[in-house]
């Protein structure tokens, strides 16, 4: 659990596709075995420190003849950004996918003191 001092919360919120390669016949498509994709997220403003963040999938345009194998999670979280992450194997074809992300955490406040 992460607890808050008396500093004011801030949340974010945003949406990105992470890939779309049915259209161009990339590796999530067309390839078989790990698979991994990488999006770099940048907050609207910086946290006071790594901030807390939901991803999920809110869209999935998948291959339904083998099994949906996948991972999806927000790693390297800073108070500047983090990066989502999207992971499949075996012979799951994904064409595209979109994910929201929302991150909770204590923002700055112009009463702060930067003692060095």
């Amino acid at each position: 659990m992460q607890t808050f001092s008396t500093h004011p919360i801030g949340i974010d919120q945003g949406e990105v596709v992470l890939f779309s390669d049915f259209a161009d016949g990339g590796d999530m498509w067309t390839g078989e075995g790990p698979r991994e994709r990488r999006s770099d997220i940048e907050f609207s403003q910086p946290y006071r420190s790594a901030p807390v963040v939901q991803i999920s999938v809110s869209l999935w345009d998948v291959d339904t003849s083998s099994a949906l194998r996948a991972e999806v999670k927000a790693e390297d979280i800073t108070p500047v950004g983090f990066s989502a992450v999207f992971r499949t194997w075996s012979d799951t074809r994904i064409a595209r996918i979109r994910i929201s992300w929302t991150a909770f955490g204590e923002v700055p406040h112009e009463d702060d003191w930067d003692i060095l």
